[in-house]
């Protein structure tokens, strides 16, 4: 298991663990380890992406390996590949990647990275299941504070471009249930929640749950980097070139067929992601 302690992977270890799955967590510190086991991981071990030897020997006697790469990292094409790669030698099975909605859009190297973890793994004679999920609910939740305090959401594009998303959680029981039986195997699934929609459109949902209004703004993007606490780094510079697509394109899907269909029921919606949030927040006041 990858990201184990991660925003996002960390949801994929409980979806996991109850259906029975022993997880062994790879972390790169004591502390991860810690965490990891309070999130659900039965055992871990201590590795890093960028060691081929270290990986093979974490992932001997391991049936299955998910994962997920660190997006916006430079190397992130390179310590996914390596992840296939040690999987292979180590008699893995089966391998469950996180991928990315669209990873042809060559524009944008997080992308092109995830693509070239792909195309390794459908090469690597491994059962795969490939996840390639739109934009994340929980990224909203992470601008939930600042909305609330401001009545805006502001992000650094365009309002009225529309994007498509999902809840990560959804993505991580997909992600257990290619570890349970055959029927998503050798199979590459794109996973959205169904519409897409405008800032302005997500703004009025927001404002719904919270029972106010709430304005879609638009803010410069060094103004919101800085706010957001990203430092000048491989990763500002990624969100910065992946904003100033969705300004010019937005990030279309919206089609919930596949998810519906893995899932065996509707995907988790916007508006019943922001009544969670709104629900949380009222709960803790």
């Amino acid at each position: 298991m990858i990201g184990a302690t991660g925003r996002y992977a960390g949801l994929v270890v409980p979806e996991l663990t109850k259906r029975g799955i022993w997880v062994r967590a790879l972390v790169r510190t004591r502390d991860a380890e810690r965490e990891a086991r309070e999130r659900g991981a039965d055992e871990t071990v201590l590795g890093d992406l960028e060691d081929p030897r270290g990986l093979i020997s974490a992932a001997v006697g391991a049936d299955g390996v998910f994962h997920i790469g660190p997006a916006f990292h430079p190397r992130e094409a390179t310590m996914g590949v390596t992840m296939v790669e040690a999987a292979r030698a180590a008699g893995v099975r089966k391998f469950v990647f996180s991928s990315v909605m669209h990873p042809s859009l060559s524009r944008l190297t997080h992308h092109v990275s995830k693509r070239q973890v792909e195309e390794a793994l459908y090469e690597s004679g491994m059962t795969f299941t490939v996840l390639q999920p739109a934009s994340f609910m929980q990224n909203i939740a992470m601008e939930w504070s600042r909305i609330v305090e401001t009545g805006t959401y502001a992000l650094p594009y365009s309002q009225r471009v529309r994007i498509s998303y999902v809840d990560f959680r959804d993505v991580a029981e997909a992600a257990a249930l290619a570890f349970i039986g055959d029927r998503l195997d050798n199979g590459t699934f794109e996973l959205c929640a169904p519409g897409m929609f405008t800032r302005i459109q997500v703004a009025g949902m927001i404002g719904e749950a919270l029972g106010r209004r709430i304005e879609a703004g638009r803010i410069d993007f060094d103004e919101w980097a800085d706010k957001a606490g990203l430092p000048e780094s491989p990763r500002r510079r990624g969100m910065q070139r992946l904003y100033a697509d969705y300004d010019q394109y937005g990030f279309h899907g919206g089609n919930g067929i596949v998810l519906r269909s893995i899932l065996g029921r509707e995907p988790r919606s916007l508006r019943k992601f922001f009544g969670e949030l709104a629900g949380r927040a009222e709960k803790a006041a």
